[in-house]
């Protein structure tokens, strides 16, 4: 069935910057859209980023097969504001959902990723001591909602583990002299103080095998579901040292459509 829309509005989250379902900047496990065990849905997703000295842009978009299994791709264009250089990376995923349901199961929902990344051009990255140009990301993610938790109002978490060696998710290639440590935390949580209006952080531990200082990202968001085929996502972004340059913040937009 196209156009499913058999869970209630927002449970599955919004599009994440590498494709997937989830938040911003963490995937969640939940799988995009709204299609249940006999339903399949199709989803797209643009954002934007705009911090003091880069720009991100990302296209991309989903399908989730029978709220079992989400494909999704992605298309991101990193600028560099002084040279107004572009980076562009391809972004591939697959999630499986591997048990329960964000809400209605004992435990929260359980799902596993696979994330393969691939530059477009991998002459800044080799230049700051990349060792390669694609990778993958392997990621384990739970993920809870709790109706009325908070003084009547819904409560989301979740958690990801992620196995990955891309220097700023990739987009300045992967490995490096510096690498060592592969597994890093995500992490997301959200209120809906309306049923339609979601407000939270996420958290993303960062790899640091260049030497230059990489930071790990957060933000605080706000989310809005007027409908289940469309929401917004605006979101302030601390994003700390890119490539050695200090201080990236600024504004996050996303807009998403499920079908």
């Amino acid at each position: 069935m196209l156009y499913a829309g058999g869970k209630l509005l927002a449970t599955p989250g919004v599009s994440q910057l590498e494709g997937s379902g989830g938040g911003g900047i963490v995937p969640w496990a939940q799988l995009s859209g709204y299609a249940t065990e006999d339903e399949w849905s199709l989803g797209a997703f643009c954002s934007g980023a705009k911090l003091q000295d880069y720009q991100l842009d990302v296209c991309g978009a989903q399908v989730n097969f029978f709220d079992r299994l989400e494909l999704s791709v992605a298309e991101q264009n990193f600028t560099v504001a002084v040279s107004n250089r572009v980076i562009e990376q391809s972004v591939f995923g697959a999630k499986i959902r591997l048990y329960g349901d964000v809400i209605y199961s004992d435990w929260p929902q359980l799902s596993v990723g696979l994330m393969h990344k691939s530059l477009g051009d991998s002459a800044i990255a080799r230049a700051l001591g990349a060792d390669a140009s694609q990778g993958n990301d392997v990621y384990f993610s739970a993920s809870k909602l709790h109706l009325g938790a908070l003084y009547g109002h819904n409560w989301f978490w979740n958690i990801t583990a992620r196995y990955t060696q891309a220097n700023q998710i990739g987009l300045l290639g992967f490995g490096g002299k510096y690498a060592s440590k592969r597994w890093h935390i995500e992490m997301s949580s959200a209120v809906f103080v309306a049923p339609q209006l979601a407000l939270g952080f996420e958290f993303r531990e960062k790899p640091h095998n260049l030497g230059l200082g990489e930071s790990h990202w957060r933000n605080l968001f706000i989310a809005w579901f007027p409908m289940k085929s469309l929401n917004v996502t605006a979101a302030w972004l601390d994003l700390g040292s890119i490539a050695g340059v200090p201080s990236q913040e600024g504004l996050y937009l996303s807009l998403a459509g499920n079908f």
